[in-house]
């Protein structure tokens, strides 16, 4: 699995819409409402690298009310989640 974080600047009076439609897409699996200088992040998650240009090219930068958007691709993911799973043994606490 392949991640970006997509910063995106949308139409303000329009936010709450625009981040129900980017919600709506594969291959997103979140979108924030954020307060600093972008108004959502979205979450993009795909198989293979060329699909990036299928959901944030061709389907999320074309959502209306989109003003712009600023992809950042992830080396590697490091979170408590994956790490807590990947030390685990399979065996209950007792």
């Amino acid at each position: 699995m392949i991640s970006a974080i997509v910063l995106i600047n949308a139409e303000v009076d329009r936010i709450p819409e625009v981040a129900a439609a980017i919600a709506e897409i594969d291959g997103v699996s979140e979108v924030y409402s954020v307060t600093g200088d972008v108004d959502l992040i979205a979450m993009v998650r795909v198989q293979q690298h060329e699909q990036f240009a299928d959901v944030i090219a061709d389907r999320l930068n074309k959502v209306q009310g989109v003003l712009g958007t600023q992809t950042h691709i992830a080396f590697r993911t490091y979170s408590r989640h994956d790490l807590e799973a990947a030390f685990s043994l399979g065996l209950d606490d007792a």
